[in-house]
């Protein structure tokens, strides 16, 4: 099969949950003999980079700006994507996803895919015309691909429930371990193994990395938190640097709150395989990479109780703590940072769990049976009698 996805920033990724989502997925698909074409931006990807790991990367312009960049890529890549010979194109996020109804009109050769990965209209970086326009670009995910699919049980059963639809598949988002036992890295930032509490995230408002700096500040300042235990973030504003300041101010004066910025490879494999835990203090998520990843490395994740973050961790996988409440985050993380056994007694949960359920072999192969089974033009109820749907 010819594939293409559009909707990214580009791989190889260096952040973001979507850009690891493709790279995972198209190396995968190009490993089983596909021809896979990735559309790059140049403001991530270098655009003299024509290929990664068997997947052909096609670099085209966008206007540069937070609320038209990715929605003009997106166009352009559609564009040049009807003059190419693919056989499926996969729509990345909601917002390029409202441009799939030009492929269906105009090349129907090509079986039209989308992915549902968050609801982005209530990421706080977005203006009010951008919500909105966020939200009927959700509506037209639905709508317009011939097939879409979630990567949470928890979309997907927001989807089924808003807009009645039928041609959806569950497909998780998933997580790849490579444990580093290279320490240089954490020498390079002031770290020791199991002496940090680790969050990797982009920052932005709905991340809550405040909420987390505030409890982790809190306890340094009551004594509550064991000398030299250190607080490390690892990621970098999308367009809201305001905010990245913001979250600097706050921790002026706490030399044990390092912002170690984007982090990738072996580096970050090494931040990741030596953290005593991991904290995902979010106010929305889709399903979150980094999380998964975090208990694929066996790390205790203490989570804000959302649904997606709660949908990773079921089954004692983790610790909840109520959404924006800076107290009860403060209690799970002074509770588990002076018990370390039982923090490593649920990290061994989370790994086993990760492992079982969220492995991107498992993932490609049903995302490829998709592709078979839309390209062999079997009908929506021959296709549900052996896709999982949740």
């Amino acid at each position: 099969m010819r594939i293409a996805f559009i909707g990214q920033k580009g791989i190889p990724a260096i952040s973001g949950g979507v850009e690891n989502h493709v790279e995972h997925l198209a190396v995968r698909l190009a490993a089983r003999g596909h021809e896979v074409t990735v559309y790059t931006r140049p403001r991530y990807t270098d655009p003299k980079l024509s290929e990664y790991e068997g997947v052909k990367l096609v670099s085209l312009p966008s206007i540069p700006t937070k609320h038209l960049d990715a929605i003009s890529h997106a166009f352009i890549a559609t564009l040049h994507a009807l003059f190419c010979r693919y056989d499926v194109i996969h729509y990345q996020s909601i917002g390029p996803s409202i441009l799939s109804i030009i492929p269906r009109i105009l090349k129907p050769s090509s079986r039209v895919i989308a992915t549902f990965h968050s609801r982005d209209y209530f990421h706080k970086k977005w203006n009010v015309f951008a919500r909105f326009f966020l939200r009927l670009a959700e509506r037209a995910t639905f709508a317009f691909p011939e097939w879409t699919i979630a990567i949470s049980e928890t979309l997907t059963g927001y989807a089924k429930e808003a807009y009645s639809v039928r041609s959806l598949s569950f497909i998780p988002n998933g997580a790849e371990v490579s444990y580093e036992q290279d320490m240089a890295p954490l020498s390079r930032f002031g770290l020791r193994p199991k002496r940090y509490v680790l969050s990797v995230s982009r920052l932005i408002e709905h991340k809550g990395i405040h909420y987390l700096i505030k409890a982790f500040r809190d306890l340094e300042e009551s004594n509550k938190m064991p000398n030299n235990f250190k607080l490390a973030i690892v990621g970098t504003h999308a367009e809201t640097p305001e905010y990245e300041q913001y979250l600097k101010v706050m921790a002026e004066g706490h030399p044990n709150i390092v912002f170690l910025g984007e982090r990738s490879g072996k580096e970050l494999a090494s931040i990741f395989s030596h953290a005593a835990l991991f904290v995902q203090p979010s106010e929305d998520e889709g399903l979150s990479v980094a999380l998964l990843e975090a208990m694929g490395y066996g790390l205790l994740p203490i989570v804000s109780g959302i649904p997606a973050n709660v949908e990773a961790v079921k089954h004692d996988a983790g610790a909840i703590f109520e959404p924006k409440n800076v107290d009860a985050l403060k209690e799970k993380l002074a509770y588990y940072i002076n018990r370390p056994d039982e923090a490593e007694m649920i990290g061994r949960i989370a790994k086993e769990r990760i492992s079982r359920q969220y492995g991107w072999d498992a993932i490609a192969d049903q995302t490829e049976t998709l592709y078979r089974d839309l390209m062999s033009g079997r009908s929506i109820k021959e296709r549900y009698a052996h896709i999982e749907s949740k």
